[in-house]
């Protein structure tokens, strides 16, 4: 069977999409990896493995638009329907949130529905808990406070609700005591522990997309 295509969209420095890029034994292919943030060394990443890239940022469609939460609500509605556009271009099977900072709304996922393209996003945490940005540091905190002993990262489904998309893939983390586990330690913990799940849960993903088409 072909190998799906894969969408990659990142913000940030792409480990995650390294990973993916790295890696032999996902019967996938990157067609396109697209970030929201014109630096992002991710971008870097993919040109390096021949992989398409392309810039997609919000401040344009901003800058079309009054500074009102109405005026920023259709701006997001307008970058997020180009989005999808550009997207299903490549005519992907699936699309991978790595590091993507911004927050999917209908007028993406509605359109990539329509065409039975999966989305899915890497968090690093467990289902329920620290949603949304910074949920590492969320996490690590919340340890020094005694308000846990375990964090995790987790694949799931992408809906418009923010990383409560049903869960693909779990992996617990246990905070370790009396290790010198300090923010920037467990942090390069995490995005270890991220690099393996990441391809566990594409695999996965990719497992059910064959399921369905089969």
């Amino acid at each position: 069977m072909d190998s799906i295509r894969l969408t990659v969209l990142i913000s940030g420095s792409g480990t995650n999409l390294q990973a993916v890029i790295d890696d032999t034994t996902l019967p996938a292919k990157i067609v396109r990896v697209i970030s929201n943030r014109k630096d992002a060394f991710g971008l870097e990443r993919a040109r390096r493995a021949n992989i398409p890239t392309q810039y997609h940022n919000l401040v344009k469609y901003k800058k079309q638009h009054p500074a009102t939460p109405e005026g920023v609500q259709r701006a997001r509605e307008e970058y997020d329907a180009e989005l999808a556009r550009l997207v299903l271009e490549d005519k992907p099977d699936l699309v991978a949130c790595l590091g993507f900072m911004h927050v999917l709304s209908e007028g993406f996922l509605g359109p990539l529905e329509a065409k039975g393209v999966r989305i899915v996003n890497l968090h690093p945490a467990l289902p329920g808990e620290f949603n949304g940005a910074n949920a590492i540091e969320r996490a690590h905190q919340a340890w020094l406070d005694g308000k846990i002993e375990r964090t995790g990262v987790m694949i799931h489904n992408v809906i418009s609700e923010v990383d409560m998309g049903k869960p693909i893939l779990v992996k617990e983390i246990p905070f370790v005591k009396g290790a010198d586990e300090d923010l920037h330690a467990f942090e390069q913990k995490v995005h270890e522990i991220e690099w393996k799940v990441v391809i566990e849960g594409l695999q996965k993903t990719i497992e059910e997309i064959r399921t369905t088409k089969s």
